[in-house]
């Protein structure tokens, strides 16, 4: 077969998306809907509140800080403008179909055209509700992941154009990276790559493969970070956030966290094994031995020379991705769609050997699909989560007046935006309260100033939690607020008059 032969059979393969990948993806986003109208959970209502009001500000983003990359922030702004929590479901429904059309066009270019067991490994468990079902920074990141490998494949068969292809590699591995920061898979998957194509191909080759993979990761960084300055968030400052940030916030929690976070840790790992997860990735791993064999422009199964063998990525990536996991710290289930990327790789590198293991890897398979239909049922007729935080909010609605503000001690952002209020206090999350604010003194100096809050919702009967000390902070709630009301676990707190004339505050 000449190249000319391969590179017809690239193109079709690159524009032939079969009816089954269509009628997946249309399955995978109606797996999305009876979530659709489900009450924002507090990372989605925090970035939609950070993100609806990002300008020049006195932090981060605006008012609020938060240990996330711009462009994070930059989709739920878009999201914002579609509609709030509307929008955000929307583009998560659009992340979910693309990220299947995506493993199509990879699995077409580097295996046999009509492997579909890749496919299916990204509608299950990119629409499992054992993987959580938020819009997150986890489920963003992932198309632009996807088509981040896409790209690599393209400039290892593609003489002419492989700087190029290298390049838009670069630029989504960095998007996704911009995504959530710890998302550098398409770095791993080009940095094993181009050792496999020095020791192939010589190096010559590869040293033209990672300069357009670091032209476009470098080009696209710089747009980023000029985009983000110039709506008042300095590079220096997204540093500090999304590096030395992270790395005190894993000794807070290793030092101080409670046992709820060893709770959370089995909860994710039992979903990950109910999901099939790890049985899936097992029966793909032994299917691996064999050269890569391919369908040629006449549908003759070949040996391509110039189709990038998938193995040593697939496995690379899918070690990043669970030490990611493991490195979290919070183990949450979103936790587990960073694992979609690695998981569809390996598939595809399986699907390069053909039909070894044929009846294990179906088997495999079908539990895993058995288990998301069942998660699926099972969740989706369960009561909402987050109801108490909606009801907090509902109050708010109704019992405040223009101009009240409220804080949330700590964490649940989404009940600020759910309210219609702003927060004075510039940490939405618990976690940098911990880090940054662990005595309260920053959260005490706001009860105290002139800005202070009408509101303040406490989950629980005091703001004491693990890793601060709340003594003086609650000693001023105590004077200067009354119980309004109580709703589920939290206690809603209103500003007494007399606190609000004092002079100097």
């Amino acid at each position: 077969m000449g190249l000319e032969d391969v590179t017809c059979a690239g193109r079709e393969r690159m524009s032939a998306i079969g009816r089954p990948t269509w009628l997946l993806a249309a399955l995978a986003a109606l797996a999305e809907v009876p979530f659709a109208e489900w009450p924002l959970s507090p990372d989605e209502g925090g970035f939609l509140l950070v993100a609806s009001q990002w300008h020049p500000g006195p932090s981060l983003y605006g008012h609020y800080w938060v240990d996330r990359p711009p462009v994070l922030v930059t989709l739920f702004d878009l999201a914002d403008h579609l509609g709030g929590a509307t929008g955000l479901r929307l583009i998560g429904t659009g992340v979910v179909v693309s990220s299947v059309l995506l493993t199509s066009v990879l699995t077409g270019l580097v295996a046999r055209r009509r492997a579909l067991t890749p496919t299916l490994v990204a509608a299950i468990f990119i629409s499992t509700p054992l993987f959580g079902t938020e819009v997150d920074g986890e489920l963003l990141s992932v198309p632009f992941v996807l088509l981040g490998m896409v790209c690599l494949a393209r400039a290892c068969r593609a003489a002419p154009l492989a700087a190029a292809w290298a390049a838009c590699a670069g630029i989504a591995g960095m998007a996704a990276a911009l995504v959530k920061q710890n998302v550098v898979d398409v770095f791993v998957v080009a940095a094993v790559l181009l050792g496999v194509t020095a020791a192939s191909s010589g190096s010559r080759r590869a040293l033209v493969l990672a300069a357009g993979v670091a032209a476009g990761a470098t080009g696209f960084l710089d747009l980023a970070l000029a985009m983000a300055e110039i709506r008042g968030t300095e590079p220096s400052m997204l540093w500090d956030a999304l590096v030395v940030f992270r790395a005190h916030a894993a000794s807070v929690i290793q030092a101080s966290a409670t046992s709820s976070t060893s709770n959370r840790m089995v909860t994710l790992l039992v979903a990950a094994v109910l999901s099939g997860g790890p049985l899936v990735v097992v029966v793909l791993v032994l299917g691996l031995r064999g050269p890569v064999r391919v369908a040629s422009a006449t549908g003759e199964v070949v040996t391509d020379r110039l189709v990038p063998d998938l193995r040593l990525p697939a496995l690379a990536v899918l070690a990043w991705e669970l030490t990611a996991v493991a490195g979290g710290g919070s183990y949450w289930l979103h936790y587990l769609v960073g694992l979609v990327p690695g998981m569809v790789l390996l598939a595809v590198a399986a699907a390069q050997r053909g039909t070894r293991l044929r009846r294990s890897t179906g088997s495999a398979v079908a539990f895993a699909l058995t288990s998301c239909l069942t998660a699926l049922v099972v969740v989706a007729s369960a009561a909402p989560p987050n109801a108490a935080d909606l009801a907090v909010a509902s109050y708010l609605r109704s019992h405040g007046s223009p101009g009240d503000s409220v804080v949330v001690g700590f964490g649940h952002p989404n009940i600020v935006y759910e309210s219609g209020l702003h927060s004075p206090y510039e940490q939405l999350w618990s976690l940098p309260v911990r880090v940054r604010d662990s005595s309260l003194s920053e959260l005490t100096r706001v009860l105290r100033g002139r800005r202070a809050p009408t509101w303040v919702v406490v989950s629980g009967p005091s703001l004491a939690t693990w890793g601060v000390d709340a003594t003086t902070a609650q000693r001023v709630l105590d004077a200067d607020y009354r119980r309004a009301t109580s709703v589920g676990p939290y206690v809603v707190w209103h500003r007494t008059t007399a606190a609000s004339q004092v002079p100097g505050r």
